[in-house]
């Protein structure tokens, strides 16, 4: 299988997904959500669950090395 044309003219990309039956509008984008509020939570932990360690995840050491990021790979 190979390409050998691409449709760029909007009116028949409507016409096409009209005919075989796909909505022509994209779906609405959705508000983003923050992260789920767990110290307000009042939930119990259950037995044998291990509570989540209190290190903070943010923090990391630093590289060892000086880090060029103009190059991409």
């Amino acid at each position: 299988m190979h390409i050998i044309a691409f449709i760029t003219h909007s009116a028949d990309i409507r016409q096409i997904l009209e005919h075989i039956g796909v909505e022509t509008e994209p779906p609405h984008i959705t508000p983003a959500r923050g992260p789920p509020l767990w110290d307000e939570c009042d939930a119990q932990a259950a037995e044998g669950v291990e509570p989540a360690p209190d290190w903070d995840e943010a923090t990391q050491p630093a590289p060892d090395f000086e880090v060029d990021q103009r190059v991409s790979w």
